[in-house]
C-alpha cells in the first residue's frame, strides 16, 4: 500500500509540474517562427505546448508518413522490385528527382529514400504499385487516417505535392504515436545516409532533410520534414527529452533554419521546466 501511494504520489506531482510547463508555455507562443505546434509528452499525454494546433493546414512531405504506414501495415514484400514510370513524374510542381523513368528498385528502398530524402518519384511509385493502383492507395491513406481518429486529415496523393493533403498538429500526433510502433519506418526516418546503387552500376548517395538526425545532442525515433509553397516549412518529430517520448509538430515555419530553431527552443525549454520542477 505504502509502494501503491508513492506511486501515486509522484505520478500527480509529475502531472502537475507538466501542466505547469503548458500553462507557462503558452505566454511564449509568439517566440515560436511556426505558425502552428503542437508538443506532447507521450508517456502522460500531457500538452506542452499549443500554438494553434487544431487549424487544418497542408502538410507537404508530412504526407509520406501515411504513405509508409499504409505500405508497411499492407504486409507487400519489401524486396519485390518497383520500377519508375512515366506516370511518377511531378508535373504539378516539376520538382527534380535522381530517379529516372526506368529505374527499378525494391519497395524498401523505395520506401527509404520517400522517408529519409522525401524522395517524391519514389513515394508515388509506392502508392502506383498498391494492389487496385493508385486510387485505391490514397483510399486506403484515408482509411487509416480515420481509423486513427485523425478526423481533420485528408490525402489525395502520396507525395504531399498537393495543398490538398491537409491535417492539423493534434492530428498530426496520432500519425507519429503509429509510425512509431513500426521499426522499419522509425529506422528509415532517422538514417543519416543511404547508398543506392542503379543498375549501371552507379551508386547514388541520398541525405536526410532533417540535419537534427546527425546530431549527438538529439536522441529521435522519428523524423520528417515537409515544404511546399502553401504549407511552408514543416517538421515533425518524436524525440527523447530526460528519458521521456515527447512529439514535435511544427506547420508553416517561415525562414530557411525557423522550423530547427523551433524545434531546439522547445526542447531547451522543456529541459529547464521538467529539471526545475524535478528538483523543488
Amino acid at each position: 500500500m505504502l509502494l501503491k501511494s508513492l506511486s501515486t504520489r509522484f505520478y500527480t506531482f509529475l502531472g502537475a509540474c507538466l501542466l505547469g510547463l503548458s500553462l507557462g508555455s503558452a505566454a511564449q507562443a509568439d517566440d515560436m517562427r511556426s505558425e502552428a505546434v503542437f508538443v506532447q509528452d507521450l508517456d502522460s499525454a500531457s500538452v506542452l505546448y499549443d500554438k494553434n494546433s487544431e487549424e487544418v493546414r497542408p502538410i507537404a512531405s508530412i504526407t509520406k508518413l501515411m504513405t509508409a504506414l499504409v505500405v508497411a501495415e499492407s504486409g507487400l514484400p519489401l524486396q519485390q522490385m518497383l520500377s519508375v514510370s512515366e506516370a511518377d513524374i511531378d508535373r504539378l510542381r516539376n520538382s527534380r528527382s535522381r530517379l529516372s523513368v526506368g529505374t527499378r528498385l525494391s519497395r524498401a528502398d523505395m520506401l527509404h529514400l520517400a522517408l529519409m530524402s522525401s524522395e517524391n518519384r519514389a513515394a508515388h511509385a509506392l502508392g502506383r504499385h498498391y494492389p487496385g493502383g493508385l486510387q485505391a492507395f490514397v483510399r486506403a491513406m484515408n482509411d487509416k487516417a480515420r481509423a486513427l481518429g485523425m478526423r481533420h486529415s485528408r490525402f489525395v496523393d502520396p507525395t504531399g505535392l498537393s495543398a490538398d493533403n491537409v491535417s492539423t498538429p493534434r492530428d498530426l500526433v496520432k500519425l507519429l504515436r503509429a509510425v512509431n510502433r513500426h521499426p522499419v519506418i522509425k529506422r528509415y526516418t532517422v538514417s543519416t545516409d543511404y547508398n543506392v546503387k542503379m543498375k549501371n552500376g552507379r551508386q547514388l548517395v541520398y541525405h536526410n532533410t532533417n540535419r537534427l538526425v546527425k546530431s549527438n545532442d538529439w536522441d529521435i525515433n522519428v523524423s520528417k520534414t515537409g515544404f511546399i509553397n502553401e504549407a511552408g516549412l514543416c517538421l515533425v518529430m518524436i524525440t527523447r527529452i530526460d528519458n521521456r517520448e515527447v512529439a514535435m509538430v511544427f506547420l508553416n515555419s517561415q525562414g530557411r533554419y525557423s522550423r530547427i530553431g523551433d524545434a531546439v527552443r522547445v526542447r531547451n525549454y522543456v529541459e529547464k521546466h521538467i529539471n526545475l520542477a524535478m528538483l523543488k
